[in-house]
Order: C-alpha cells, then structure tokens, then sequence
C-alpha cells in the first residue's frame, strides 16, 4: 500500500524558513517521480514543485529562487527547503506521486506565514 506523510509544516513569518519532509513507502522509492502540491483556502490545489525519478527539477514559477526539492532515495523522504516566505504562500502541503496514472497522495501538512 503506497503512503506518504508530511511533516514539517508550522507558522513562520514572513521572510522565514521551513522545510518540509515527506516520508514514503509502499511502493519503490526510487523509480517514480515525486512532487509538492498546495491548496490555499478557496483555491483550488496546485502543484508546486516535483523530482523525477533521475533528479530532475521543475517549479512552479511563483516559487522559483526560493524553494528547493530533493529527494533521498536511500532514506525513501522527499523534501521541500522553503526560504523568504510570503503570507501567499501559506497553504496546506501535500506530497504526491502518480503511478499508473492513479495518484497517490498524503494527508496535508499546513504551512502558515505571518506577515
């Protein structure tokens, strides 16, 4: 059974930083790519960063510069370096990976910024 949770969500202001962890299993790690969607209050759920399975990177531009993703193969965690963050980019995290074309996903982890 694949599953993922996050973790690593809290209130930061604005300017701070937080990273986020999402710790996977069920499934090989290793050859799927992996990714960080958010939802804000009233918005629909957007995807904001992902990693493919050889490391490649791709970001939504709003977050471009400032967010880092990575993956640890070994250790089967996906993580989301988040730095100079703005009140926008509050929203509830979640990490996802397709398979098959069925997604999977885990239960949110919230993100707060103060300005």
């Amino acid at each position: 059974e694949v599953q993922l949770q996050a973790s690593g969500g809290g209130l930061v202001q604005a300017g701070g930083s937080l990273r986020l962890s999402c710790a996977a299993s069920g499934f090989t790690f290793d050859d799927y790519a992996i990714g960080w969607f958010r939802q804000a209050p009233g918005k629909q759920r957007e995807l904001v960063s992902s990693i493919s399975s050889g490391g490649s990177t791709n970001y939504t531009d709003a977050v471009k510069e400032r967010f880092t993703i990575s993956r640890d193969n070994i250790g089967r965690t996906l993580y989301l370096q988040m730095n100079s963050l703005k009140p926008e980019d509050a929203a509830d995290y979640y990490c996802n990976t397709r398979h098959q074309g069925r997604d999977f996903w885990g239960r949110g982890t919230q993100v707060t910024v103060s300005s």
